[in-house]
């Protein structure tokens, strides 16, 4: 189970070429504001390529995003992504949204179609605004030379009525000017490594960076993979069976198993993960440092020593 020794020792050692990036979404309380800064600046230590920050479901939340990526923007030396979605809004509305967001200095959007207007409802396009990702990527590349990422699915969207219009689906995405694809999580390396073949035979050509969900929580974790098609392995299932009253020693595994699938892709070439964070750092921080990741000035300072 354990892959870990394929980590060479480059990356083993100060995190060698290995980068990582960080998902969080916007608080809803003072408390859960708290929460979400102590876990931003834990984060920050280890340098990430960016962070980006949700807009919450069904398109809601926008404010809170705008507000916490300019508060990341203004006081800390993260790089904010904002995602934005298609979801009950014209265009007009977006491109104001996005306008601001490029004069507050942020020059990174994550570009989503986003679900329904409502929990379990379909996607309905706003009749003024974009009618889907690919759309909006065109959109805001037409408003200013924005760093765009989008969505891409291991396993599959589970509105796609088969995989080659998946993959066409996200073709649209790189043509309309993407600059790289986040996967949706997924538990087993063989579902990216298949992927990210698929991708390169239909002659997709872009970053693709695997998105990676440390399990906090197993019976949440399966809300969300039920919700996006996501696999979970058995063996990975039994790894974390009466561990519900264990909160210590299931973090240690979910850790472990979080490390092993990232040291699994490692051993393939891949160097940048996404880290889906649910606003809380120990878990994240655990499995990069298993990647070899410290924080900046520790290894500034065991540089000097040296």
């Amino acid at each position: 189970m354990n892959a870990l020794p394929y980590l060479d020792s480059a990356a083993t050692a100060g995190g060698g070429d290995i980068e990582v990036s960080f998902e969080f979404f916007p608080p809803r309380s003072q408390v859960a504001a708290t929460e979400l800064w102590g876990a931003l600046l834990a984060l920050e230590s280890l340098g990430p390529r960016f962070v980006s920050v949700t807009c919450g479901a069904c398109g809601t939340a926008r404010d809170g995003t705008q507000a916490t990526v300019g508060r990341i923007r203004r006081e800390t030396s993260l790089a904010p992504a904002a995602h934005l979605t298609c979801v009950g809004a014209s265009r007009a509305e977006v491109n104001r949204l996005a306008e601001s967001y490029w004069e507050q200095g942020v020059r990174h959007i994550v570009a989503l179609r986003g679900d329904g207007s409502a929990p379990g409802a379909p996607f309905e396009a706003h009749p003024d605004g974009y009618a889907n990702a690919a759309a909006l990527v065109a959109g805001l590349k037409r408003i200013a030379p924005f760093e765009v990422s989008v969505a891409a699915y291991p396993e599959c969207h589970p509105e796609s009525p088969n995989k080659a219009a998946d993959l066409d689906n996200l073709w649209r995405k790189i043509d309309a000017g993407a600059d790289r694809a986040i996967t949706q999580f997924f538990f087993a390396p063989e579902n990216f490594l298949r992927f990210r073949d698929q991708v390169a035979a239909v002659g997709i050509d872009v970053e693709l960076v695997p998105g990676i969900l440390p399990i906090a929580n197993m019976a949440q974790t399966q809300r969300f993979a039920g919700k996006c098609g996501a696999s979970m392995p058995e063996a990975m299932l039994r790894l974390f069976e009466g561990l519900d009253d264990r909160p210590e020693v299931r973090s240690l595994v979910a850790a472990s198993v979080a490390a092993d699938l990232c040291a699994r892709l490692c051993a393939e070439e891949v160097r940048h993960f996404h880290f889906f964070t649910l606003n809380r750092a120990e878990l994240t921080y655990a499995v990069c440092h298993l990647l070899g990741l410290r924080p900046k000035e520790a290894i500034h300072e065991h540089s000097r020593a040296a």
